[in-house]
């Protein structure tokens, strides 16, 4: 009998959902113990968000400042998985706070130490460079990242911007003013997640882990946008400066945030489509730097 661990955190139950069709083929193999760990906070997030406690979350995001979490269940930290399903949100381009702390815990690096990791993000669009931060962690807990799948919003980036904004806010998905796109990963990408599965299943079966990243880039588990890794690559830069700043004076925090939100609205509705613009037009000069880019973020 081998163990599977599902890791996952969800406010609005998405990701919650990723993570029971992804499990689906390993919940119906006699041969597989599969346990299911939903992180919880000591401190829990408000969901629906308001505005002054969305933005307020963002340099501890950002920085990946770790909060309390409640204790991982004693069975288990007491035993050996074979693999680790782990499920993540993307908050300001990078791992959500109670992925984050639970990835920097003591019981999160016991629990993936020497184990096969296999990462799942559910996110508006940008989760590259949240990839790459979660990569980092999972190096510094020993384990071994041997899959990634990504599942994202398929609408234009502006219109998934006032989407999930009226879900987080609202607290409940729905077509915005009624004739929006539903907000988030869509329902038919979330029941057709088994086939990851199902992949999954078969390579873990035959000790092929190590052979997993290409077959589950061959069905769409992995989809870049050479523009989103552009505006992702910027905009960390640009986050990094704010969020130290933010968190270095605590003191006009308030201000510094209502200023923060400012620059993110102006960013995303005037600064991105022009960014756009630029991609498009150098596209024809970088066409090797994006394919090289592009087989790196589609493996592990």
């Amino acid at each position: 009998m081998k163990n599977v661990l599902v890791i996952y955190y969800s406010q609005s139950g998405q990701l919650e959902s990723i993570a029971r069709n992804i499990a689906k083929p390993f919940l119906n193999s006699e041969e597989i113990n599969v346990v299911f760990h939903e992180i919880q906070l000591e401190k829990p997030f408000p969901f629906p968000w308001n505005k002054t406690t969305f933005f307020d979350a963002f340099p501890e995001s950002f920085l990946q400042i770790p909060t309390v979490l409640k204790p991982v269940p004693d069975d288990i930290l007491n035993t050996k998985f074979d693999l680790v399903l782990l499920h993540y949100q993307v908050w300001y381009l990078t791992p959500s706070i109670p992925m984050n702390s639970f990835l920097k815990s003591a019981d999160g690096k016991n629990i993936l130490n020497n184990t096969p990791v296999i990462t799942i993000n559910g996110s508006r669009n940008m989760w590259i460079m949240a990839q790459e931060k979660v990569k980092v962690l999972l190096k510094e807990a020993n384990a071994k990242l041997v899959g990634n799948v990504a599942l994202v919003d398929r609408v234009g980036n502006l219109i998934s911007v006032i989407t999930i904004v009226n879900w987080m806010f609202s607290g409940v998905k729905k077509r915005y003013l009624g004739f929006f796109p539903l907000p988030g990963v869509s329902e038919k990408d979330i029941q057709e997640s088994d086939q990851f599965g199902e992949v999954m299943l078969t390579q873990f079966k035959q000790n092929k882990l190590e052979d997993l990243q290409p077959k589950l880039a061959e069905i769409g588990a992995v989809k870049i946008s050479p523009y989103l890794v552009t505006v992702d690559k910027t905009a960390n830069k640009i986050f990094d400066k704010w969020s130290n700043f933010i968190h270095k004076n605590q003191k006009k925090r308030k201000l510094l945030l209502k200023l923060f939100y400012v620059y993110l609205f102006l960013a995303i509705w005037l600064i991105s489509p022009i960014v756009y613009i630029l991609h498009v037009i150098s596209y024809p000069f970088k066409i090797k730097t994006i394919k090289k880019e592009t087989q790196y973020y589609q493996g592990v």
